[in-house]
């Protein structure tokens, strides 16, 4: 391929392209019920943990190493599972990886010491590691450009609702039943799911039964949508590397919320389960506030101003540096109230990132967005194989505050790559490989 001059940079619309009456608003509905599931899936173990650990003698290092026993695989098929679902399709991806993941809970239900735990955990975690880029694949095949922000804004609001329900809902099962049982009812869910995405979602939206023209008007060109061009490797990770380090730094700390809040307030409150399960769910909720916020805050700038790079950048350093300077307080101060607030409010912060971070691939790739999200979301991934371990180490060698200081570090490090970083436009036009304008600011 070659390098073509840089296009014309078409209008940004002004009105945002509706969900109303559009069976994108299914796919959307589907892909958040997807999102929920998998974060109950992989964030019940924080909430099961504590119990876990007196039931098979588990020490804090060992938890580390049974909860980065997900990350390890996640990272490293997040780039590989993008381009499988781009060459196959999401449809049959995500049936499959549905499926898989369900077996991979239900095992570690089943588990009866750290070998057993940290191999159910390792699946789970090469099943999922394809989901979310695959999921934004089939985003970029149907939602409309000047939407990428609210889409992923909303379906990771449906993961953070997730994280805040899986603390009441596996402490719910584990005072019904045990914590084995919580593991095989919520692994139930996601096959259950797979059905339900085979039979109503379709790869190409112009053969999905019901689908009018008007709406696939508003999408573009169903042959460049059905265009799968060679991934051009070189300038996608030029555009796209510095975003995995971003999120490198936004990971770290949300493992470090999905991981250890249950953790730290059982014991450094000595609060029982149901309680700290509460305050965990309450810390959680403003994720979901906050990814929803981030993702239309962003597409709004960028129609108003049309500048991409500056809409995401903006709310990537104000989300960044928020949930950074909000995590302060946990290093000075030990009222339940402060540091139940601090972690509530950095938390929301936090989250207005990921949206963004999300948009960008769809943003500078629409045609290899299953790589290039799986590309930025290997940032992500190794984060959630270091943090889980270094943090559960430094908590056993010198107690909390010294993790929480490592974190606020990190984010502060990610927010300055956020400063610098310029993603730009990738597109094939009549086989021409054209690097354009900052992410998004062309329409369809």
């Amino acid at each position: 391929m070659t390098t073509a001059a840089k296009p014309a940079a078409a209008p940004v619309p002004v009105k945002a392209s509706p969900f109303r009456g559009r069976l994108r608003g299914r796919v959307l509905l589907l892909l958040c019920v997807m999102y929920a599931i998998s974060y109950i899936d992989r964030t019940n173990i924080s909430t099961a943990l504590p119990e876990m650990a007196k039931d098979l003698d588990l020490s804090t290092t060992a938890q580390g190493a049974i909860v980065s026993a997900f990350a390890l695989p996640y990272a490293f098929v997040q780039m590989g599972g993008g381009w499988l679902g781009e060459k196959i399709g999401p449809r049959r991806s995500l049936l499959a990886i549905g499926v898989l993941w369900g077996v991979a809970t239900i095992w570690t239900g089943l588990a009866g010491g750290v070998l057993s735990l940290f191999l159910a955990r390792a699946l789970l975690g090469l099943t999922e590691g394809s989901a979310f880029p695959t999921a934004t694949q089939a985003m970029s095949r149907w939602i409309p450009r000047d939407r990428n922000g609210f889409a992923q804004g909303i379906v990771h609001s449906a993961s953070r609702l997730g994280n805040a329900l899986a603390p009441l809902l596996v402490a719910a099962i584990i005072a019904a039943a045990g914590w084995r049982e919580s593991f095989i009812y919520v692994g139930l869910l996601s096959a259950i799911w797979a059905g339900f995405w085979w039979f109503l979602f379709r790869d190409r939206p112009e053969t999905a039964p019901g689908i009018s023209q008007r709406e696939l008007d508003e999408l573009p060109p169903a042959q460049v949508r059905a265009t799968r061009p060679p991934v051009p490797w070189r300038q996608l990770i030029k555009q796209i590397l510095p975003v995995s380090f971003v999120d490198f730094g936004y990971g770290w700390t949300l493992w470090v919320f999905l991981t250890w809040i249950p953790s730290f307030l059982a014991d450094s409150y000595h609060l029982p389960l149901t309680t700290y399960a509460g305050y965990t769910s309450v810390i959680l909720l403003a994720g979901v506030i906050g990814d929803t916020v981030g993702g239309i805050v962003s597409d709004r700038l960028i129609r108003r101003a049309g500048d991409a790079r500056k809409a995401r950048r903006t709310v990537l350093l104000i989300g960044l540096v928020g949930s950074a300077v909000c995590l302060l307080p946990l290093l000075f101060s030990h009222h339940l109230w402060l540091a139940s607030a601090s972690l509530m409010l950095s938390f929301f912060f936090l989250e207005l990132t990921n949206a963004n971070l999300w948009a960008i691939p769809m943003d500078v790739a629409p045609q290899w967005s299953g790589t290039a999200s799986g590309m930025m979301n290997t940032g992500y991934g190794f984060a959630g194989v270091f943090s889980p371990i270094v943090f559960g180490w430094l908590v056993g060698v010198s107690g909390w505050q010294w993790p929480f200081a490592l974190s606020v570090a990190l984010l502060l490090g990610a927010a300055i790559v956020a400063w610098f970083m310029n993603p730009r436009r990738l597109t094939v036009t009549d086989g021409v490989l054209e690097i354009g304008v900052p992410a998004a600011e062309r329409s369809a």
